[in-house]
């Protein structure tokens, strides 16, 4: 008989995992609605992502490939202006050179589509070429074209094939070839600067172009060292990573002495700073997250370090609001902009880009800041079933209506869900799903959303789309997914191209034995979280967190009334 009970009660916590608010009291609304996910739900969930990836990519390769983009409106290709060298929102990203067919590469790996993939690589070997005519911006190439040929190449070299078989036969490591081509290109943004900091962008094949500005952003000059090193490392040759590193140290060097933060905009001839604004959306945001990425996929201790302490340094300077998420009273935690020398309130304005940030907290095991972070955002979607490129927090406004299809909010949604398994998370990403689905899908893909109140639609669908986008909404249903039973075994970068944590990343092939620095030999785990969690770094998930709202019912309700969503 005490077997048969405990069987019965085997069963019933299995097919109701996440409904242990029926054991919490009072029956809290938002525990109701969100405390369980259905398996069916899932799968239908997982399934819809699919044909939204599908529609996408095939629409793509049939209207738009060659050309760098599909015009998903009146179905056609979009390549660089030509007309208009002046255009950057165009030419920064678009260099002819099969933008979103070599961005996708490894989403397609990831869905185990091995036929596709096959074929899309063969592709690229067979056509791609960077002998051209076109001025780009050197962060967004890196972390676009290198970081995903550098994914591919070891998918396709992985002995494991842990995604299916994704070998290609007589590959002899051609997509590393071309890694190494585009970074050369690259080179000569770093040379020729007094401070080391490089050049925004150069002409593929000439180099710095002549009328090159001397400013630059921190993230696109800092954002650098996780694609470089990688190619350095597999190549052996360490001029790329050392670049790279160059740059990290004088952005380091020339923050501010006073609260130890970076601006937005520096003269990479002196130093100055040209933009004073220190925060956590653009221009800054891929910076500090690289800081932490790098030092798990390298163990070099100097990127931990100062990782550390401009955390601390953001923490007490760009914070406002209760000194706890889930605690106390006062307004909703929020990361403002600030003066880089005072730390004063700049102006009232975030951005789409800062909403990365809760997944920059997950993987430094500050869950509870990244569950409040996460909410901000989740509720300004909310608000307009789609996240405008800039908000008023104050006001309650957007600023910059438009929506291009970013991926930020769900990739933070992904991670937080691998931290804490809570089923909360899975409405969002269903959530985001569905508008995407109601108020993007166009003719032949998915377009920018012009105005996010009246959800009208411009002609781009821009390659992060199907490359992250999709990517992070896939991996959050599929819980099946390699990456996910292997979590704490790879790290993406900031273009969600995923590279593995290995033991081969910890050596630099060009130093001799007794030149080798110290790094840390343990390879670090990634959302290594759960409770009982031998990192110290990192926090216990607790069973609130895990079972019942992660940020309890009436701070999320003052989250959602903060920002004027009243549904």
């Amino acid at each position: 008989m005490k077997l048969t009970l405990f069987l019965i009660v085997l069963v019933l916590l299995h097919n109701s995992q996440a409904r242990l608010y029926h054991f919490k009291g009072n029956v809290d609304p938002y525990d109701k609605k969100y405390g369980h996910f259905s398996e069916k739900d899932r799968l239908e969930s997982l399934e819809s992502v699919r044909k939204v990836f599908t529609f996408g990519y095939d629409n793509y390769m049939k209207y738009a490939y060659p050309l760098d983009e599909l015009n998903p409106i009146y179905c056609e290709g979009r390549g660089p202006d030509y007309d208009n060298p002046s255009n950057i929102n165009i030419n920064d990203v678009l260099g002819d050179y099969m933008l979103t067919l070599v961005d996708t590469l490894d989403t397609l790996a990831i869905m185990g589509n091995e036929t596709e993939f096959k074929r899309a690589v063969q592709l690229v070997i067979d056509n791609l070429s960077f002998d051209k005519p076109t001025t780009v911006q050197v962060f967004e190439v890196t972390i676009r074209i290198l970081g995903s040929l550098l994914s591919t190449h070891l998918i396709i070299t992985d002995q494991e094939q842990p995604f299916g078989d994704m070998r290609l036969k007589d590959y002899n490591n051609e997509l590393l070839l071309l890694a190494n081509d585009i970074a050369s290109r690259l080179l000569p943004a770093f040379e020729n600067t007094a401070t080391g900091i490089p050049f925004p962008r150069v002409k593929l094949n000439e180099g710095v172009p002549e009328n090159c500005v001397n400013e630059t952003c921190t993230s696109g000059a800092g954002s650098l060292v996780l694609e470089f090193g990688i190619l350095s490392r597999l190549t052996g040759d360490p001029i790329y990573e050392s670049y790279a590193r160059r740059a990290v140290k004088r952005l380091w060097e020339y923050r501010s002495n006073i609260t130890g933060l970076p601006g937005n905009v520096i003269n990479i001839q002196t130093g100055q700073w040209l933009g004073q604004m220190s925060g956590l959306g653009a221009g800054f945001d891929s910076f500090y997250e690289y800081l932490l990425k790098t030092y798990i996929l390298f163990g070099e201790t100097e990127d931990y370090k100062m990782f550390k302490e401009l955390y601390e340094s953001i923490k007490f300077h760009m914070r406002r609001g209760r000194l706890k998420c889930n605690k106390g009273d006062g307004n909703p935690p929020i990361y403002v902009n600030v003066n880089m020398k005072t730390g004063d309130t700049i102006n009232h304005w975030i951005d789409s880009l800062q909403a990365a940030w809760t997944g920059v907290q997950v993987l430094n095991g500050d869950i509870d800041e990244a569950i409040c972070s996460h909410a901000l955002y989740y509720s300004i979607w909310k608000k307009f079933d789609v996240l405008p490129e800039r908000y008023n927090w104050y006001l309650r406004v957007p600023e910059v209506n438009f929506y291009p299809l970013r991926p930020e909010l769900i990739e933070s949604t992904y991670f937080l869900y691998q931290a804490t398994k809570n089923p909360f998370y899975l409405h969002v990403g269903r959530d985001i799903l569905y508008n995407l689905i109601n108020y993007t899908q166009a003719e032949c893909g998915y377009g920018t959303v012009h105005d996010v109140n009246d959800k009208s639609l411009e002609d781009r669908m821009e390659s992060f789309f199907l490359s992250e986008t999709c990517k992070y909404l896939y991996l959050l249903f599929d819980k099946d997914n390699h990456l996910n039973k292997a979590q704490s075994k790879y790290v993406f970068n900031t273009e969600g191209h995923m590279f593995p944590i290995s033991s081969r990343f910890r050596r630099k092939p060009w130093e001799t034995d007794e030149k080798k620095p110290s790094a840390s030999k343990t390879v670090l785990s990634v959302v290594k979280v759960m409770k009982n969690s031998t990192f110290s770094n990192c926090e216990a998930v607790s069973d609130e967190q895990r079972f019942f709202m992660p940020m309890k019912s009436p701070y999320y309700q003052q989250m959602k009334s903060a920002v004027g969503n009243g549904d």
